[in-house]
């Protein structure tokens, strides 16, 4: 008798994953986000390959069994954590590894282009204007990079490769990263700060008013994590107000970015569409890595980057 083979419920994107190497390992069934719900209950998993939908914590919740794993093709799981699945025996993973030097360099990249001020650069450029200015020195500046998971740790140890002194702050203070409880003093010395933190119910919205009142008034803002964890309100008219030097800002509280956001013409803003971790094959990467945890999870091994459904992130790093 053939053994029935595992449904594996891929919540579409375009381009879709490459799977051929689990063809006759899995039953591979597509899906969009109005069809999730209904497919649910007979996935045994459930890849999310369309990482900025919303449809799973909508889904979820519904009558039925529920797949025994899912997995995200992102960092981040704030966008498919619900109470239900929170709760449940299934087991989260999601895309660690994938993005983490990538991040660290664009992060640099916007360091240096602020720092050197490419953007006036190539304004004046288009204009056919020369006009000669003096620009600032990275080597010796202060970063403190919030997040110290695998991303913020890559962040740092580019920055410091700058000559930037580099502090990180974490959940839980241990050797060689800050605590929460140091985060205002090390912001109120910082020439970058950068946000690279996972988004959960401690974090969301911790860059407000007061925040960017502690930072001093030749730092640059960097949002590399969520949109979520900026007041975006509150960023822009700390930029107004010239309490701080400049932002850089990859992500947003809602995506894309409307044509109408005042944040397009914030002075000393750099706005980019969600793409410090998409370099050149990163999609392949990501099917790659889905395939290899595909591979231990049929074969009774155990899962790598499994998610604390509860904190939000993958623990112990």
């Amino acid at each position: 008798m053939t053994p029935t083979l595992p449904t594996l419920l891929v919540l579409d994107a375009d381009p879709p994953p490459r799977l051929g190497r689990l063809t006759g390992r899995a039953r591979i069934e597509h899906t969009d986000a109005a069809g999730l719900a209904g497919r649910l209950p007979a996935a045994d998993v459930l890849l999310v390959w369309d990482f900025t939908s919303h449809a799973v914590r909508r889904a979820w919740p519904g009558t039925g069994p529920r797949p025994r794993w899912v997995h995200t093709a992102s960092a981040g799981v704030d966008h498919l954590m619900c109470p239900e699945l929170a709760v449940s025996d299934t087991v989260v993973t999601n895309a660690r590894g994938i993005f983490d030097q990538p991040i660290a360099e664009y992060v640099a990249a916007l360091v240096l282009a602020v720092a050197k001020d490419l953007p006036r650069t190539l304004e004046l450029q288009r204009e056919r204007t020369w006009r000669h200015r003096e620009t600032r020195r990275v080597a010796g500046t202060r970063a403190c990079v919030i997040g110290s998971g695998p991303i913020g740790r890559a962040i740092a140890r580019t920055l410091k490769a700058l000559d930037v002194t580099t502090a990180l702050v974490g959940r839980v203070p241990r050797t060689g990263i800050h605590g929460p409880g140091d985060l205002d003093r090390l912001i109120s010395r910082a020439d970058w700060v950068i946000s690279a933190a996972p988004l959960t119910e401690q974090t969301y919205g911790m860059f407000d008013t007061r925040r960017f009142g502690v930072m001093q008034p030749s730092a640059v803002f960097v949002n590399v994590g969520r949109g979520g964890l900026v007041d975006e309100d509150a960023l822009a008219d700390a930029l107004r107000r010239r309490w701080i030097a400049g932002a850089a800002l990859d992500v947003f509280a809602a995506e894309p970015l409307g044509e109408e956001s005042p944040l397009w013409g914030l002075p000393g803003l750099i706005v980019s569409p969600h793409m410090s971790g998409d370099t050149v094959g990163w999609r392949d990467e990501l099917g790659s890595q889905f395939v290899e945890l595909y591979e231990r999870w049929a074969a009774g091994r155990p899962l790598r980057n499994v998610v604390d459904k509860k904190r939000g992130y993958v623990p112990g790093h």
